[in-house]
Protein backbone atom coordinates (compact mmCIF):
# COMPACT_ATOMS: atom_id res chain seq x y z
CA UNK A 1 0.00 0.00 0.00
CA UNK A 2 1.26 3.28 -1.12
CA UNK A 3 1.76 6.05 2.07
CA UNK A 4 -0.69 8.39 0.07
CA UNK A 5 -3.14 5.41 0.80
CA UNK A 6 -2.47 5.12 4.49
CA UNK A 7 -2.50 9.11 5.32
CA UNK A 8 -5.92 8.65 3.30
CA UNK A 9 -7.18 6.74 5.71
CA UNK A 10 -5.94 7.95 8.80
CA UNK A 11 -6.90 11.35 8.10
CA UNK A 12 -10.69 10.45 7.50
CA UNK A 13 -10.94 10.10 11.00
CA UNK A 14 -12.92 13.40 11.95
CA UNK A 15 -12.28 13.35 15.71
CA UNK A 16 -8.44 11.75 15.76
CA UNK A 17 -7.03 15.28 16.56
CA UNK A 18 -9.13 15.80 19.56
CA UNK A 19 -8.59 12.16 20.45
CA UNK A 20 -5.13 12.38 20.23
CA UNK A 21 -3.44 13.55 23.94
CA UNK A 22 -0.90 16.63 23.71
CA UNK A 23 1.53 15.03 25.76
CA UNK A 24 0.54 11.77 27.80
CA UNK A 25 -2.53 9.64 26.86
CA UNK A 26 -3.73 10.71 30.31
CA UNK A 27 -4.59 13.91 29.07
CA UNK A 28 -7.42 12.75 27.03
CA UNK A 29 -10.44 15.24 27.57
CA UNK A 30 -13.57 12.82 27.13
CA UNK A 31 -16.63 14.94 25.94
CA UNK A 32 -19.25 15.29 28.44
CA UNK A 33 -22.22 13.67 26.35
CA UNK A 34 -21.05 10.80 24.78
CA UNK A 35 -22.72 7.93 21.95
CA UNK A 36 -23.88 4.76 22.98
CA UNK A 37 -21.89 1.58 22.20
CA UNK A 38 -24.55 -0.70 20.98
CA UNK A 39 -23.84 -4.47 22.58
CA UNK A 40 -25.36 -5.85 18.36
CA UNK A 41 -21.65 -4.05 17.54
CA UNK A 42 -19.43 -5.61 20.52
CA UNK A 43 -21.07 -8.92 19.35
CA UNK A 44 -19.52 -8.43 16.12
CA UNK A 45 -16.05 -10.20 15.31
CA UNK A 46 -14.58 -11.19 11.77
CA UNK A 47 -14.66 -14.48 11.31
CA UNK A 48 -11.47 -14.07 8.93
CA UNK A 49 -9.82 -11.54 10.14
CA UNK A 50 -6.35 -12.96 9.87
CA UNK A 51 -6.94 -14.00 6.24
CA UNK A 52 -8.08 -10.35 5.36
CA UNK A 53 -5.09 -8.95 6.96
CA UNK A 54 -2.56 -11.65 5.43
CA UNK A 55 -4.27 -12.08 2.08
CA UNK A 56 -5.51 -15.85 2.91
CA UNK A 57 -4.25 -18.70 4.56
CA UNK A 58 -0.74 -19.82 3.08
CA UNK A 59 0.37 -21.69 5.36
CA UNK A 60 1.72 -25.62 4.86
CA UNK A 61 2.26 -26.74 8.23
CA UNK A 62 0.52 -30.27 9.77
CA UNK A 63 -1.17 -28.10 12.57
CA UNK A 64 -0.79 -24.18 11.34
CA UNK A 65 -1.47 -21.59 13.91
CA UNK A 66 -2.47 -18.35 14.06
CA UNK A 67 -2.10 -15.86 17.02
CA UNK A 68 -4.99 -13.35 15.81
CA UNK A 69 -7.85 -16.22 15.00
CA UNK A 70 -6.38 -17.68 18.18
CA UNK A 71 -6.77 -14.46 20.23
CA UNK A 72 -10.21 -13.68 18.55
CA UNK A 73 -11.51 -17.12 19.55
CA UNK A 74 -10.50 -16.45 23.25
CA UNK A 75 -11.41 -13.51 23.54
CA UNK A 76 -15.49 -14.54 22.53
CA UNK A 77 -15.27 -16.31 25.65
CA UNK A 78 -15.80 -13.20 27.72
CA UNK A 79 -19.29 -12.69 28.09
CA UNK A 80 -20.84 -8.84 27.46
CA UNK A 81 -22.06 -7.05 30.29
CA UNK A 82 -25.26 -5.38 30.65
CA UNK A 83 -25.71 -1.37 31.53
CA UNK A 84 -26.15 -2.79 35.43
CA UNK A 85 -23.28 -5.00 35.56
CA UNK A 86 -21.11 -2.82 34.33
CA UNK A 87 -22.12 0.26 37.16
CA UNK A 88 -21.72 -2.66 40.02
CA UNK A 89 -18.21 -3.62 38.67
CA UNK A 90 -17.14 0.11 38.00
CA UNK A 91 -18.25 1.30 41.69
CA UNK A 92 -16.63 -2.07 43.00
CA UNK A 93 -12.97 -0.99 41.52
CA UNK A 94 -13.97 2.77 42.14
CA UNK A 95 -14.71 2.49 45.34
CA UNK A 96 -12.91 -0.59 46.90
CA UNK A 97 -10.19 -0.94 44.56
CA UNK A 98 -11.69 -4.30 43.46
CA UNK A 99 -9.22 -5.84 41.23
CA UNK A 100 -11.60 -8.87 40.49
CA UNK A 101 -14.11 -6.53 39.02
CA UNK A 102 -11.60 -4.23 37.03
CA UNK A 103 -10.56 -7.27 35.47
CA UNK A 104 -13.98 -8.54 34.05
CA UNK A 105 -14.58 -5.00 32.91
CA UNK A 106 -11.38 -5.16 31.17
CA UNK A 107 -12.48 -9.17 29.57
CA UNK A 108 -15.57 -8.07 28.42
CA UNK A 109 -14.61 -4.92 26.60
CA UNK A 110 -11.68 -6.70 24.30
CA UNK A 111 -13.65 -7.43 21.22
CA UNK A 112 -14.60 -3.28 21.39
CA UNK A 113 -10.81 -3.03 20.84
CA UNK A 114 -10.65 -5.52 18.09
CA UNK A 115 -13.39 -3.46 16.49
CA UNK A 116 -11.65 0.12 16.45
CA UNK A 117 -8.22 -1.45 15.62
CA UNK A 118 -9.47 -2.98 12.90
CA UNK A 119 -10.76 0.44 11.22
CA UNK A 120 -6.77 1.55 11.16
CA UNK A 121 -5.66 -1.79 9.87
CA UNK A 122 -5.35 -0.29 6.52
CA UNK A 123 -2.88 2.68 7.98
CA UNK A 124 -1.39 0.05 9.90
CA UNK A 125 -0.82 -3.44 8.79
CA UNK A 126 0.01 -5.16 12.06
CA UNK A 127 -3.53 -5.86 13.67
CA UNK A 128 -1.96 -7.45 16.81
CA UNK A 129 0.11 -4.66 17.39
CA UNK A 130 -2.90 -1.90 17.41
CA UNK A 131 -4.93 -4.50 19.45
CA UNK A 132 -2.21 -4.53 22.30
CA UNK A 133 -2.03 -0.64 22.13
CA UNK A 134 -5.86 -0.34 22.36
CA UNK A 135 -5.59 -2.81 25.45
CA UNK A 136 -3.41 -0.56 27.15
CA UNK A 137 -5.83 2.23 26.42
CA UNK A 138 -8.85 0.23 28.08
CA UNK A 139 -6.72 -0.58 31.29
CA UNK A 140 -6.54 3.09 31.42
CA UNK A 141 -9.80 3.77 30.22
CA UNK A 142 -11.07 1.35 33.54
CA UNK A 143 -8.63 3.62 35.95
CA UNK A 144 -9.74 6.79 34.70
CA UNK A 145 -14.14 5.51 34.74
CA UNK A 146 -16.76 7.58 36.67
CA UNK A 147 -19.75 5.19 36.69
CA UNK A 148 -21.75 8.21 38.24
CA UNK A 149 -21.77 10.38 35.47
CA UNK A 150 -24.66 8.24 33.56
CA UNK A 151 -22.17 6.68 30.82
CA UNK A 152 -21.95 3.50 29.66
CA UNK A 153 -18.17 2.03 30.25
CA UNK A 154 -17.83 1.19 26.17
CA UNK A 155 -19.01 4.69 24.94
CA UNK A 156 -16.24 5.99 27.55
CA UNK A 157 -12.95 3.23 26.54
CA UNK A 158 -13.72 4.34 23.15
CA UNK A 159 -12.02 7.69 23.42
CA UNK A 160 -9.07 5.94 25.32
CA UNK A 161 -8.60 3.12 22.70
CA UNK A 162 -8.93 5.21 19.94
CA UNK A 163 -5.61 7.85 21.56
CA UNK A 164 -3.53 4.50 22.52
CA UNK A 165 -3.67 3.37 19.11
CA UNK A 166 -3.46 6.95 17.23
CA UNK A 167 -0.17 7.47 19.54
CA UNK A 168 1.04 4.19 18.13
CA UNK A 169 0.41 4.87 14.25
CA UNK A 170 2.19 8.05 14.63
CA UNK A 171 5.23 7.04 16.76
CA UNK A 172 5.53 4.24 13.80
CA UNK A 173 4.90 5.63 11.02
CA UNK A 174 8.27 6.67 9.86
CA UNK A 175 11.34 6.16 11.83
CA UNK A 176 11.66 9.70 12.76
CA UNK A 177 8.75 10.64 14.40
CA UNK A 178 6.29 13.41 12.53
CA UNK A 179 4.04 14.48 14.84
CA UNK A 180 5.95 15.72 18.10
CA UNK A 181 3.83 19.25 18.62
CA UNK A 182 -0.52 19.64 18.90
CA UNK A 183 0.34 21.60 15.55
CA UNK A 184 1.87 18.62 13.63
CA UNK A 185 -0.52 16.13 14.88
CA UNK A 186 -3.59 18.20 13.59
CA UNK A 187 -2.02 18.25 10.10
CA UNK A 188 -0.60 14.72 10.35
CA UNK A 189 -4.59 13.78 10.26
CA UNK A 190 -6.09 17.03 8.71
CA UNK A 191 -3.78 18.08 5.97
CA UNK A 192 -4.59 15.77 2.93
CA UNK A 193 -8.31 15.88 4.33
CA UNK A 194 -8.40 19.80 3.86
CA UNK A 195 -6.43 19.57 0.65
CA UNK A 196 -9.44 17.97 -0.72
CA UNK A 197 -12.14 19.91 0.45
CA UNK A 198 -10.29 23.05 -1.14
CA UNK A 199 -9.84 21.26 -4.10
CA UNK A 200 -14.25 20.32 -3.75
CA UNK A 201 -15.04 24.29 -3.24
CA UNK A 202 -12.53 24.70 -6.25
CA UNK A 203 -9.49 26.59 -4.25
CA UNK A 204 -6.34 25.92 -4.89
CA UNK A 205 -4.94 24.37 -1.57
CA UNK A 206 -1.73 26.52 -0.87
CA UNK A 207 -0.12 26.84 2.10
CA UNK A 208 -1.34 29.96 2.68
CA UNK A 209 -4.60 28.74 2.69
CA UNK A 210 -4.44 25.56 4.46
CA UNK A 211 -2.30 26.98 7.54
CA UNK A 212 -5.80 29.63 7.84
CA UNK A 213 -8.04 27.07 8.10
CA UNK A 214 -6.12 24.82 10.33
CA UNK A 215 -5.09 27.29 12.72
CA UNK A 216 -1.71 26.51 12.22
CA UNK A 217 2.02 28.36 11.04
CA UNK A 218 2.14 28.21 7.41
CA UNK A 219 5.83 27.12 7.77
CA UNK A 220 4.30 24.18 9.65
CA UNK A 221 2.21 23.17 6.63
CA UNK A 222 5.03 23.49 4.05
CA UNK A 223 6.93 21.42 6.68
CA UNK A 224 4.70 18.46 7.16
CA UNK A 225 3.81 18.37 3.61
CA UNK A 226 7.42 18.02 2.86
CA UNK A 227 7.94 15.43 5.78
CA UNK A 228 4.42 13.24 4.57
CA UNK A 229 5.21 13.24 0.68
CA UNK A 230 8.96 12.27 1.24
CA UNK A 231 10.18 8.92 1.98
CA UNK A 232 13.14 7.69 4.29
CA UNK A 233 16.47 6.16 2.79
CA UNK A 234 18.72 4.17 3.83
CA UNK A 235 22.20 5.05 4.36
CA UNK A 236 23.27 1.62 3.67
CA UNK A 237 21.33 1.30 0.05
CA UNK A 238 23.52 1.26 -2.60
CA UNK A 239 23.50 3.92 -5.11
CA UNK A 240 22.38 2.33 -7.81
CA UNK A 241 21.35 -1.71 -8.28
CA UNK A 242 24.36 -3.20 -8.56
CA UNK A 243 26.70 -1.11 -7.30
CA UNK A 244 28.67 -1.24 -3.92
CA UNK A 245 28.53 2.47 -3.01
CA UNK A 246 26.15 3.32 -0.44
CA UNK A 247 24.71 6.80 0.31
CA UNK A 248 27.21 6.45 3.85
CA UNK A 249 30.14 6.67 1.19
CA UNK A 250 28.99 10.42 0.02
CA UNK A 251 28.47 11.77 3.79
CA UNK A 252 30.65 14.63 4.86
CA UNK A 253 32.08 13.14 8.20
CA UNK A 254 32.08 15.20 11.17
CA UNK A 255 35.87 13.82 12.04
CA UNK A 256 38.89 16.70 12.16
CA UNK A 257 41.16 15.94 9.40
CA UNK A 258 44.35 15.06 9.87
CA UNK A 259 45.96 19.00 10.19
CA UNK A 260 43.00 19.64 12.37
CA UNK A 261 44.06 16.70 15.02
CA UNK A 262 48.19 17.69 14.86
CA UNK A 263 47.06 21.71 15.03
CA UNK A 264 44.70 21.36 18.05
CA UNK A 265 47.51 18.68 19.77
CA UNK A 266 49.98 21.67 19.48
CA UNK A 267 47.54 23.87 21.05
CA UNK A 268 47.02 21.94 23.74
CA UNK A 269 50.78 20.81 24.29
CA UNK A 270 51.86 24.92 24.01
CA UNK A 271 48.76 25.31 26.66
CA UNK A 272 49.94 22.60 29.12
CA UNK A 273 53.36 23.95 29.40
CA UNK A 274 52.24 28.32 29.61
CA UNK A 275 50.57 26.34 32.61
CA UNK A 276 53.27 25.09 33.80
CA UNK A 277 55.30 28.08 33.92
CA UNK A 278 52.49 29.97 35.16
CA UNK A 279 52.39 28.00 38.70
CA UNK A 280 56.17 28.75 39.06
CA UNK A 281 55.12 32.68 39.80
CA UNK A 282 52.82 32.02 42.18
CA UNK A 283 53.65 31.56 45.96
CA UNK A 284 52.03 31.11 49.60
CA UNK A 285 48.14 30.29 49.28
CA UNK A 286 48.20 31.33 45.28
CA UNK A 287 51.13 28.70 45.41
CA UNK A 288 48.73 25.96 47.47
CA UNK A 289 45.14 27.10 45.80
CA UNK A 290 46.64 26.27 42.10
CA UNK A 291 48.64 23.01 42.72
CA UNK A 292 46.14 21.24 45.45
CA UNK A 293 43.05 22.52 44.52
CA UNK A 294 43.14 23.74 40.54
CA UNK A 295 44.95 21.10 39.49
CA UNK A 296 45.12 18.19 41.55
CA UNK A 297 43.29 15.11 40.49
CA UNK A 298 41.61 15.14 44.07
CA UNK A 299 41.19 18.94 44.98
CA UNK A 300 40.85 20.04 48.83
CA UNK A 301 37.71 22.00 49.49
CA UNK A 302 37.69 25.23 50.71
CA UNK A 303 37.05 24.50 53.93
CA UNK A 304 40.30 22.75 53.99
CA UNK A 305 42.15 25.19 52.22
CA UNK A 306 40.74 27.15 55.40
CA UNK A 307 41.73 25.66 58.21
CA UNK A 308 45.01 25.32 57.13
CA UNK A 309 45.79 29.05 56.84
CA UNK A 310 42.89 30.26 59.69
CA UNK A 311 40.68 31.72 57.15
CA UNK A 312 37.14 31.57 55.72
CA UNK A 313 36.07 29.52 53.00
CA UNK A 314 34.31 32.80 51.19
CA UNK A 315 38.42 34.63 51.49
CA UNK A 316 39.50 31.02 49.50
CA UNK A 317 37.24 31.29 47.32
CA UNK A 318 38.14 35.09 47.08
CA UNK A 319 42.06 34.05 46.23
CA UNK A 320 40.84 30.98 43.98
CA UNK A 321 38.85 33.61 42.05
CA UNK A 322 41.95 35.70 41.90
CA UNK A 323 43.94 32.73 40.97
CA UNK A 324 42.18 31.91 37.75
CA UNK A 325 42.37 35.86 36.46
CA UNK A 326 45.87 36.26 36.87
CA UNK A 327 46.41 32.49 34.74
CA UNK A 328 43.65 33.55 32.05
CA UNK A 329 46.04 36.66 31.31
CA UNK A 330 49.17 34.64 31.62
CA UNK A 331 47.74 32.35 28.73
CA UNK A 332 46.69 35.46 26.64
CA UNK A 333 49.48 37.51 27.00
CA UNK A 334 52.19 34.66 26.48
CA UNK A 335 50.56 32.42 24.20
CA UNK A 336 48.04 34.80 21.67
CA UNK A 337 48.03 31.92 18.90
CA UNK A 338 46.24 29.61 20.87
CA UNK A 339 43.79 32.55 22.21
CA UNK A 340 40.58 30.25 21.44
CA UNK A 341 41.38 27.58 23.24
CA UNK A 342 42.27 29.66 26.17
CA UNK A 343 38.68 31.25 26.49
CA UNK A 344 37.25 27.65 25.67
CA UNK A 345 39.16 25.50 28.54
CA UNK A 346 39.02 28.86 31.16
CA UNK A 347 35.70 30.30 32.17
Amino acid sequence: MSEAERETTVADEETAAEVLPAVEPDEVEVPSELPEVSEAALEVLPASAAEEEEGGPTSREVVPFDPLQRYLAEIKRYPILSREEEHELAVRYKEKGDLEAAYRLVTSNLRLVVMIAREYQRAFQNLLDLIQEGNMGLLEAVKNYDPYRGIRFPSYAVWWIRAYIIRYIMNNWRLVKLGTTQAQRKLFFNLQKEKERLEREGFKPTPKLLAQRLDVKESEVIEMDQRLSSRELSVDAPIEEGEESTLLDFLASREANAEEKVSDAEARALLQEKIREFGQTLTGKEKVIFDERLMAEEPLTLQEIGDRYGISRERVRQLEERVKKKLKNYLLKSAKDIEIAVKEIIR
